[in-house]
Formats: structure tokens, C-alpha cells, sequence
């Protein structure tokens, strides 16, 4: 029996010591263009949590890869530290497992320096890349730096109190005020720090991509969130600056601005990988 034009297939490829899974959208009768790869930030919850809402809207036309990464619940691995080249990796094998590449490569926030390593070590494979909310360097930087520290050490001991820093970071002042108490306290639970979370905090607070960023030759849309309290803006204005012959936008949200303003960066997203 074929699926239904909304409901993804999984699959899995080995990676190392890693058995990848990922999930494959299509509507049914994708186009003759490049899929479209979305990968995940920070969080064990992975793919479902970043794009449960907007795979299928990318999928009208085209394929859609989602890729859950180590640390994620739905990839089993050995548990080790994490590192942007290892996770990359991992993407490079979901996309020719797929048999899909050169794909429109997308990443979100920790998403963001992995798929710039795949962009910058494997060019043939990535059409177009997307940076959302990402960074270079975190050691540079005494906030990111504090912020990511704090996060292992909360997540270690308060797992509440964890939600709630998670939260406050995640979504800007207006937008927690406009959706209400009731609606905030349902968001509080959705990254708990479980081992896989710190995993990925733990890369965060390591992550250094800076020789990297000049071997990217793949045209490139890096967007930056002006009210972001996890990654400031400044970091994605840096990318831009780092990556020859990017393009770069803002959009007025909090770090997870595909929440926050879901139309405006669906549009940015179609506009700068059209379907056919």
C-alpha cells in the first residue's frame, strides 16, 4: 500500500556507529528539482519538534528530508560526544542514501554549522544552503559561551528550571506574551534535557566551524532572528559576512522565528529554493 500523500516514509543507514533514521516527505508527485533537506537544532526530540508543522508544506511539489541526528531519540549510537564533522557526516549519508543530492540543504540553529561542514567538505552534493539562526564559534564568544554552560548545568540538576531558560531564550518577549500563560507552560516541557539534549548542548559549547566557512561555494541565504536570545543576530550577520556571495535576511522573531512567524519564513524558504 503507497502512503498518503502527507505521511512520510522512515528509513535508516549506518553511520559509523550510528544508525541514522530519517523520514522522507513527498506529496505524491515531487518535481524534478533539488529535495529539500531540513536539519534539526538542538534537542532529543530532533526533526518532529523543528518540522512537524512545515515539512509538509515544503513538500507540495518537492521531496523533503528529515534527518534525526545522534542525540536525537530516534538514532541510536554509542552515546559519545558529539562533533559537527561526525553529525555532518551523518547528513551526507542520509542524502545519498536517498539517492536525492545535489539537494537545497536547510539547517536551524546547532543545524545551521553542520550542514555549512557539509557544504564545505562535500560541495557536490548541496545546491543550495540555508543558514537559520546558526553561528561559527561559540569559545569567542563569553555570552554563547556562559549560556551554554549554564544550560548543562541546569539541565544536570533542575529539569523545570531547564524548560523555563529554554523557553525565555527560545521565543522573543512578544511572542510568549501574545500566545499567554496557559500556552507558555505547555511549551516549558518540550526540550527536556535528557542525555541526547546535553549531547547537543555539549557540541554547542564546542562548536568552531571558522576554516570551514570559506570552502562554502554553494549559493547561500543565511537568515538571522533580530529578537534572538540564543544565538544573537550578530552571529548570522557574521556568517553572511564569512560565506562569498551570500545573500542574507532578518526576520522579526525569537530564535525559533519558524514558530513565531511560520508564513514569512515558509515565503523566505520558497523564494530562495523554488519548487519546479
Amino acid at each position: 500500500m503507497s502512503a498518503s500523500p502527507h505521511t512520510p516514509t522512515t528509513h535508516t543507514v549506518t553511520v559509523a556507529d550510528a544508525l541514522v533514521s530519517y523520514d522522507r516527505h513527498s506529496s505524491g508527485r515531487p518535481g524534478p528539482g533539488p529535495a529539500l533537506v531540513l536539519v534539526h537544532g538542538t534537542g532529543s526530540g530532533g526533526s518532529a519538534v523543528n518540522w512537524g508543522a512545515l515539512a509538509p508544506r515544503f513538500a507540495a511539489g518537492r521531496t523533503v528530508l528529515t534527518p534525526d541526528l545522534s542525540g536525537t531519540e530516534r538514532t541510536a549510537d554509542d552515546g559519545g560526544p558529539l562533533t559537527v564533522e561526525g553529525l555532518a557526516a551523518q547528513v551526507v549519508a542520509v542524502i545519498e542514501d536517498a539517492g536525492t543530492g545535489p539537494v537545497d540543504l536547510l539547517g536551524f540553529s546547532m543545524g545551521a554549522p553542520v550542514c555549512a561542514a557539509v557544504a564545505a567538505l562535500r560541495p557536490d552534493l548541496v545546491h543550495r544552503l540555508v543558514l537559520v539562526a546558526g553561528w561559527a564559534h561559540t569559545d569567542g564568544d563569553e555570552y554563547l559561551r556562559n549560556q551554554f554552560t549554564l544550560w548543562q548545568q541546569v539541565g544536570a540538576s533542575d529539569p523545570a528550571a531547564f524548560g523555563r531558560i529554554i523557553t525565555m531564550t527560545g521565543f522573543s518577549r512578544g511572542f510568549l506574551n501574545t500566545i499567554g500563560r496557559e500556552q507558555v507552560e505547555l511549551l516549558i516541557p518540550n526540550l527536556p534535557p535528557t542525555p541526547g539534549t546535553l549531547r547537543h548542548v555539549g557540541l554547542d559549547s564546542r562548536v568552531d566551524i571558522r576554516a570551514l566557512l570559506p570552502r562554502v561555494r554553494a549559493t547561500t541565504l543565511v537568515i538571522g532572528c533580530t529578537q534572538d536570545a540564543t544565538i544573537p543576530v550578530e552571529h548570522s550577520r557574521g556568517l553572511h559576512a564569512a560565506i562569498a556571495g551570500s545573500s542574507y535576511a532578518e526576520i522579526d522573531a525569537g530564535h525559533v522565528a519558524f514558530f513565531e512567524r511560520e508564513d514569512e519564513f515558509v515565503k523566505l524558504v520558497d523564494d530562495f529554493t523554488p519548487a519546479p
